[in-house]
């Protein structure tokens, strides 16, 4: 019987190939997160601005059970300080819709928290250099023991952190005076929630598919009236109760898009 030592070099190479296919089967998805494959630009990084916003409809139930720990939603983030040790997560996550209900941008400075409320603006300082940034927290975690935040990969580059992976941080939440904003109710029902119109049926068919992939709909696709139009329309509903209505808007805002308007049959 011939062993793979004699076996011909076409035959070692598949076993090698099978074998790491087999290998990355059986990782852990986290240990298989990484960077993505470009380098990051860290003066291109969009500095957060930082502003009061309703809580999110999603992702701030309390209490809340992960890995068999129990978890308590703060009611508000005013005078949270905390020191402890700041991770990140990157590709294997991008895409992916957070506990609040937006898609994870890893070239957008967001972070983890586990228990702040969604959304928050936080100081996040290495206390090892005292480089500062400011990120909003938009997702829950880490669920690590020892890890307090979770940053995205581009706070990361920007905290210098990338490529030691974790760093000891001080985390300050940022608040606002009085209390967060109101969303207005729709004067009557059915109403619809209109998020954009555009002049290009490419970018209204891409703001449909990016409400859809966040959870939202249903999300109508409305063609120009006539050919004075000429303008394609990107509406939520019809809805027929007033608070789904405001939680729409509030998810819509979560996402950036504040330019939603209510409009009635």
């Amino acid at each position: 019987m011939r062993s793979m030592v004699d076996a011909p070099a076409w035959a070692r190479w598949l076993l090698l190939v099978l074998v790491i296919l087999v290998l990355a089967a059986c990782t852990p998805r986290y240990l298989r997160d990484g960077p993505p494959d470009q380098v990051l630009d860290v003066s291109l990084i969009e500095p957060v601005n930082p502003k009061p916003e309703p809580l999110s409809a999603y992702g701030n139930h309390s209490p809340y059970e992960v890995m068999g720990e129990r978890y308590e939603v703060l009611p508000t983030a005013t005078g949270y300080v905390e020191q402890g040790t700041a991770s990140w997560y990157g590709q294997a996550f991008h895409g992916r819709l957070t506990s609040s209900g937006e898609p994870y941008d890893l070239y957008q400075l967001t972070a983890a928290h586990k228990t702040l409320p969604l959304p928050s603006y936080v100081e996040v300082r290495r206390l090892d250099t005292d480089q500062s940034i400011i990120v909003r927290v938009n997702d829950r975690g880490p669920f690590k023991p020892g890890r307090i935040i979770d940053l995205s990969w581009a706070a990361a580059v920007k905290l210098g952190m990338d490529q030691v992976g974790t760093a000891p941080v001080e985390v300050k939440a940022l608040t606002f005076d009085g209390p967060p904003p109101m969303i207005a109710r729709p004067a009557r029902l059915p109403v619809w929630v209109q998020v954009g119109a555009f002049s290009n049926a490419d970018n209204a068919r891409q703001l449909q598919q990016r409400l859809e992939g966040a959870g939202l709909g249903p999300v109508a696709f409305e063609p120009p009236k006539d050919r004075r139009d000429r303008v394609w329309r990107v509406r939520v509903g019809p809805i027929l109760e007033a608070a789904e209505a405001i939680e729409v808007i509030g998810q819509l805002l979560e996402l950036g898009l504040d330019q939603a308007q209510y409009v009635y049959p």
